[in-house]
């Protein structure tokens, strides 16, 4: 038995102390002694490697996302599936939003069964994201086998992929999120949105140089094209481990030490392991060992963060960002500009160019504060782009002035470049982070289901309403972006430099948003923390982890032990 207590602190500022403990009972959890405090890499190449090939997750969407706007403008896929055919081809606006929006009616249903899924002890989060590559893989054969005149094929694939896409924007963030070290997560779960936009530039590109083919190959080339990301996540995915939070979870506490060191680049006695070990085992030890998909608005802090969660996502769709990637070819064919796959393109170029300073920034410069500045920026942009199609676009005649057009491209283009450098990919990143790992797959399935029930709003019901108030609708999204920023700055903590552990603890301490960025762990938590585990609260973990691992010799050994064992039990306590 060593009776001596001592404290560590961790890079980000965070005491953990030992209390007493018997060496012997923590054989299979977090065991103290000497440990190094070597320099920890910025990035090891399996970090790398792993933020690449799970963000290929993001390129199945954005690619979805791209090729269907490029779709509806093709002559072949019009002849197929149009509903107008006199005087020309064309949509009708419930077809077109039929076509495009059921898709999100997919991811809506996706997002909220991939968190039971992600959870089950047998799937997990690797295996969750295998399936949903073979779910994605599915829609596609059905999209590309589609065939005059049933439109309806069309839209049964595109709702088949977006189940899968749903699951993949759930599952992927989180497997991002519980694997990437604390000082590199938020640039790595941005990783998913730049991939998002460059699956949005490769469909772009690619349906310019399919566009001009008079038969199906116009539009199935492209569909076929879109098998190789997912085949790549699917396969790719069996390389890598499972997360080591989930691992640990599960009781695989060996392994999840294993990876959580190979992950920051480091032996397995290295401080910031150790540390990572003791925030997993110590919340761990406060919650449940089980918990239904609904108990997760039984948690102290719960609503109010998947309230906040949930409105973040719905503010990225409220943005008005997929007002130009799903409508953007028709918009700009109507402003007088006669080739609109080459402005989607330009579009797209901005997109992808601009989230990569958004990798930089959100480490940099926190989420607070980037996300209510490009807010603010999105809410000017799109008063200006109302504003000009609204009154200056047309003439008395009804003629468009291609001048105007070409400067709403700029002021388009300026807004892209705010929304892919802040909400884009740093929404993804606040709702990863948000959540405590008992509830944080069912919480990431509410946001993410909240971002495709607007994206289908949006999708579905864009044609009617810029139908009746066209350019005005942009005044829409102004508003929406304005109340974006308010959310952001009245309500969401920084969480930037912090471990997920940290994150939970903000929100358990109800800590003021904007007072948040230089938060550190106040010293009568860290007290109150010592104590419980040294009068015996302890033990509850020691249960907990007892039964996950299911060892019947760890379990005679901890009993044994009584009071004497370890465990620690996190108290919160409000200054």
């Amino acid at each position: 038995m060593n009776d001596q207590i001592s404290s560590s602190v961790s890079d980000s500022g965070t005491v953990f102390e030992d209390v007493p403990v018997n060496t012997q009972a923590r054989n299979a959890g977090v065991e103290k002694g000497t440990y190094e405090d070597s320099k920890i890499p910025f990035m090891t190449a399996r970090t790398f490697f792993m933020c690449i090939l799970v963000s290929m997750g993001g390129i199945c969407f954005g690619y979805d996302t791209g090729q269907i706007s490029g779709f509806l403008e093709m002559e072949n896929f019009l002849y197929n599936f149009a509903d107008q055919r006199e005087p020309t081809l064309a949509f009708t606006w419930r077809r077109s939003g039929l076509i495009v929006g059921m898709l999100s009616i997919g991811t809506l249903f996706g997002a909220l069964i991939s968190a039971p899924i992600a959870n089950h002890p047998r799937i997990g989060r690797r295996l969750s994201i295998f399936g949903w590559c073979i779910i994605f893989m599915v829609g596609n054969i059905i999209q590309i086998a589609a065939r005059y005149p049933k439109w309806y094929e069309m839209m049964v694939g595109r709702i088949v992929s977006g189940l899968a896409i749903g699951g993949l924007s759930v599952v992927v963030p989180m497997y991002q999120g519980e694997s990437a070290p604390a000082h590199i997560r938020g640039a790595i779960v941005c990783c998913y949105q730049l991939f998002i936009t460059i699956g949005i530039l490769l469909a772009n590109l690619i349906n310019f140089g399919t566009e001009s083919i008079s038969n199906t190959g116009s539009w199935r080339i492209p569909l076929c094209i879109g098998f190789a990301w997912a085949l790549i996540l699917c396969f790719g995915i069996l390389l890598f481990p499972e997360t080591p939070r989930f691992d640990f979870r599960q009781g695989n506490i060996d392994r999840a030490r294993k990876n959580t060191a190979r992950l920051h680049g480091v032996s397995e006695n290295h401080r910031v392991v150790r540390d990572q070990m003791l925030d997993m085992e110590e919340k761990l030890a406060a919650e449940e060992t089980t918990t239904g998909f609904l108990e997760v608005f039984k948690g102290k802090r719960m609503i109010y963060r998947i309230l906040l969660g949930v409105g973040i996502q719905a503010f990225q769709q409220l943005s008005g960002a997929n007002y130009f990637f799903y409508y953007g070819t028709t918009i700009f064919s109507s402003v007088g500009i006669e080739n609109s796959f080459v402005t989607q393109i330009i579009l797209g170029c901005v997109n992808v160019l601009c989230t990569f300073p958004g990798l930089y920034m959100v480490e940099k410069y926190g989420r607070r504060k980037c996300l209510t500045l490009g807010a603010l920026w999105m809410c000017m942009c799109f008063l200006v782009f109302a504003s000009l199609g609204n009154s200056k676009l047309y003439d008395a005649q009804g003629n468009a002035d291609q001048t105007i057009g070409y400067v709403m491209i700029v002021v388009a283009s300026l807004f892209i470049a705010a929304f892919a450098s802040t909400w884009g990919p740093m929404a993804w990143a606040c709702v990863a982070e948000m959540y405590p790992g008992k509830y944080r797959s069912q919480g990431i399935a509410f946001c993410s289901a909240s971002n495709w029930f607007f994206n289908f709003c949006l999708a579905f019901f864009t044609p009617f309403i810029t139908d009746e108030i066209d350019f005005a609708y942009g005044y829409v999204f102004a508003g929406c972006n304005l109340l974006a920023a308010l959310l952001i700055y009245f309500f969401l903590i920084e969480s930037n430099g912090k471990s997920l552990e940290e994150i939970d603890t903000m929100y358990l301490l109800d800590v003021p948003p904007r007072k948040s960025a230089n938060w550190e762990l106040p010293a009568d938590v860290v007290a109150a923390n010592a104590l419980a585990r040294e009068q015996g609260q302890r033990d509850r973990g020691l249960r907990e982890r007892k039964h996950n691992l299911g060892n019947r010799e760890s379990r005679n050994e901890v009993e044994n032990t009584g009071s004497g064992g370890s465990g620690a039990f996190f108290v919160p306590v409000k200054s």
